[in-house]
């Protein structure tokens, strides 16, 4: 099928499903993995269920923490536990009660490793103990400064729980939460469709009855939508096609700083898959990390709309850490690193997710790979796809961004300490498992900078990532859409969108 088809079948697609006026239609590139927030760890899920549920604490447009379903918070002079009040005119989109009880129920889901992915985030946490019906207090085994950054995140989604121990497997079928727009229907790689929640808290704020996702992987296409007025706005536009955007009178584009960045993770002891020169060697993967160039592949890939960098953090964040080096191309230096290995021309699979955009990326990276001798293949996978097969093992490198945390906790410990649920590529470091764990123990800031200081080091020895880039957040979205807050966690938030008469 022709680019051009392709547009056509999917403007046919948008107009058979036809919207009023009342309805917000939001292109993405990626369908949602699940619906149920302590399965999933994908940002796409996590925009999804922004819509259809409040957080207990979010953030505003500065990255500093915001009331939300609690509507204040205070921390016991030790650090060692969190005191909220929650809202009192709030309640589950079924009728159940939100309330204290609500909070200890989600947060023992979120903490058990048999139904959960976000275990590591709430680890420290002891027990939860209601006060009253609408105060609850968490309580820790030690400090734990990512804890407000914890209920920013998934630990902050709360799910009902009579309706979600009656789905049980199927709890993300039909998410049950507090929030403005309820679930309607799913069809995978399609659209997700919500509807107005007549009895939310805070009214003012449901600019729209409807609103949908609609899964558009290719970039141009979901552009082309825009243009057409069958979307409103989209997420993650082709950073090749912003002069067009901000050209355009009737469109109008939002480019902020994020806490994103991009990585390539290794297989490194996870399965079968994990038995060859990158999962077995730092040599051969510190040549990899040498045969490309960051900045050549922003430039031509991304437009130079990033920032190439060897770390997790962005220069804007707190954690940020000036010292960590950026390795630069050196051809002939990762050579000599694969001869030294024994192995001059390594083969390895990335697996990429399968949108225009990754798929240049990695054919960039393979071109710029060869010339040191590797002999790199393309595995173009579905989104949620490829998350399940990393999930198993099934993978031996993998091209994965991640939306970013505002604490540097929640970028480093799930993915880095052994045996956490982010870790797929089972890497284990005793010595930094002991830092990461010193680190979100402290509420000092000058002391957790010198203990991830002390940790970048060994991860320069020991490789299981190679680090990108940090990102930027891009929406593209019709002039006439008011009410757009530009957050640096990239969600985009419905409350308050509206489209002009």
């Amino acid at each position: 099928m022709t680019n051009r088809l392709l547009i056509a079948a999917t403007a046919l697609t948008l107009t058979a499903g036809a919207a009023s006026a009342a309805t917000l239609r939001i292109g993405m590139q990626d369908d949602p993995d699940t619906l149920d927030p302590a399965q999933s760890t994908a940002y796409i899920t996590q925009m999804v269920m922004e819509s259809m549920c409040d957080r207990l604490i979010d953030l505003n447009e500065k990255g500093a923490y915001a009331p939300m379903l609690a509507t204040g918070w205070e921390l016991s002079p030790d650090g060692s536990a969190l005191t909220l009040k929650l809202r009192e005119d709030a309640t589950f989109q079924n009728g159940e009660p939100f309330d204290a009880d609500t909070i200890i129920w989600n947060t023992a889901r979120y903490k058990d490793i048999n139904r959960s992915r976000h275990v590591a985030e709430g680890k420290p946490i002891s027990r939860l103990v209601a006060v009253d019906p609408h105060t609850v207090r968490i309580e820790m085994d030690k400090p734990y400064a990512p804890m407000l950054s914890v209920l920013s995140s998934w630990y902050g989604l709360m799910l009902a729980p009579k309706a979600t121990d009656a789905a049980g497997k199927n709890a993300g079928a039909h998410p049950v939460c507090v929030g403005p727009y309820a679930f309607e229907r799913q069809v995978a790689q399609d659209r997700i469709v919500l509807r107005h929640f007549a009895n939310y808290w805070d009214p003012k704020v449901q600019g729209v009855d409807e609103i949908q996702y609609l899964t558009i992987p290719d970039a141009n296409i979901r552009l082309t939508n825009l243009r057409a007025h069958q979307l409103d706005i989209v997420e993650r536009p082709a950073p090749t096609d912003l002069p067009a955007v901000r050209a355009d009178p009737h469109l109008r584009l939002q480019r902020t700083p994020s806490f994103g960045f991009r990585l390539m993770t290794f297989n490194l002891n996870h399965g079968p898959m994990s038995n060859n020169p990158f999962g077995k060697d730092p040599r051969v993967r510190e040549a990899f990390e040498l045969s490309i160039d960051r900045d050549i592949i922003n430039r031509v890939v991304f437009n130079g709309e990033n920032t190439p960098d060897n770390q997790t953090e962005a220069p804007e964040s707190p954690f940020y850490d000036p010292d960590v080096p950026l390795p630069h191309r050196d051809v002939a230096r990762a050579k000599a690193l694969l001869a030294e290995a024994g192995t001059p021309h390594p083969s390895i699979t990335i697996m990429v997710p399968n949108n225009p955009t990754d798929a240049q990326l990695g054919e960039v990276m393979q071109s710029m790979a060869a010339e040191a001798g590797f002999d790199i293949h393309l595995q173009a996978m579905e989104f949620a796809s490829s998350l399940q097969a990393s999930v198993r093992g099934e993978y031996q490198a993998y091209m994965i961004g991640w939306s970013g945390r505002v604490d540097i906790d929640g970028n480093t410990f799930q993915f880095l300490h052994s045996n956490q649920a982010n870790n797929n590529g089972n890497y284990a470091n005793p010595e930094v498992d002991k830092l990461l764990e010193q680190a979100r123990g402290m509420t000092d800031l000058a002391k957790r900078r010198d203990l991830y200081a002390q940790m970048w080091p060994i991860l320069r020895q020991d490789l299981p990532f190679t680090y990108l880039w940090n990102g930027r957040n891009i929406v593209a979205m019709s002039a006439k859409l008011n009410g757009f807050r530009p957050i640096p966690d990239g969600m985009i938030r419905i409350q308050g969108l509206e489209m002009a008469k």
